[in-house]
């Protein structure tokens, strides 16, 4: 098959890269914004027919969550807008796509695992901007497949465990979050998931893709400390409301993974074997 990989600069991107070199009965076409422009809809067209493109693997968005809040309209244009267009692109082909999205379609009030049946509801921009891209790719491509992850971090680019380390080796004390409760992600885990589906067959839907287990920031950062070897940074417990943010964030979003091991086969590594992989590779 030949494969467009949007967003491949990104903390997900960069890790289906290194899969691809174990998934070489594939042709890849590896782009970010320099390449193609996924807000252009006769640039996308023009790049899906030109390069017979067979499926696309959109890990490109707008994540910023925060600065989303004043930068609304930039926001559902790569969130909602881009992936709308390139579920239209693909499905004149016939083709598959899989859209990334996010566990802040949700507002966090449940206290158990959400399922992919669950009501949406988001409460930010970011949230409410990736609900709409779901629902563009669902109506643009017959055969499209919808993940939802979380609290996503890797080796590359800027995430919450790279942040953890530095703050840790830099400040004598740390305070984060701990009545926010969810399931980290390593990005590499997400992308062999991936990988997965494609070479067994697009089974389209909406999955919910974490490691697992279920656990606060603050216990998460505790965790990425003792692993580091950081023992230096006091880390102490702060609740929501004395850490204010432009963007509501869900208190509780720990996603149900029964759906995509079920179709696909997959084990899911607990949350705390995939942090350590990752912090020994940094």
């Amino acid at each position: 098959m030949r494969i467009l990989i949007t967003g491949c600069n990104g903390q997900l991107g960069n890790e289906m890269q290194l899969l691809e070199k174990e998934n070489q009965q594939h042709t890849y076409f590896n782009t970010d914004v320099a390449e193609l422009d996924i807000t252009d809809e006769a640039a996308i067209n023009r790049f899906v027919t030109d390069n017979e493109i067979d499926g696309i693997v959109n890990c490109a968005a707008y994540t910023a969550v925060d600065k989303a809040e004043e930068n609304q309209e930039l926001c559902h244009k790569l969130n909602a807008t881009a992936p709308g267009l390139l579920a239209k692109a693909i499905e004149k082909r016939g083709g598959w796509m899989i859209q990334i999205s996010t566990d802040y379609v949700f507002d966090g009030t449940n206290h158990r695992p959400y399922t992919e049946q669950d009501s949406v509801c988001p409460n930010s921009t970011y949230g409410r901007t990736k609900l709409a891209g779901e629902q563009e790719v669902i109506n643009g491509c017959k055969r499209s497949m919808i993940i939802r992850t979380a609290w996503l971090y890797s080796t590359f680019g800027n995430n919450f465990v790279k942040t953890m380390i530095r703050l840790g080796k830099e400040k004598p004390e740390l305070g984060v979050i701990f009545d926010q409760i969810g399931t980290p992600t390593y990005a590499r885990d997400l992308a062999v998931a991936i990988f997965a589906a494609i070479n067994q067959g697009i089974v389209p839907g909406i999955y919910h893709f974490s490691n697992e287990g279920v656990i606060s920031w603050y216990d998460f950062t505790k965790a990425i400390h003792r692993i580091a070897g950081i023992k230096d940074c006091k880390v102490r417990p702060l609740h929501t409301t004395e850490y204010p943010t432009p963007a509501a964030r869900p208190h509780y979003s720990v996603l149900d993974k029964t759906k995509i091991k079920q179709t696909y086969g997959i084990e899911i590594p607990y949350w705390e074997e995939s942090l350590k992989d990752c912090i020994e590779k940094l």
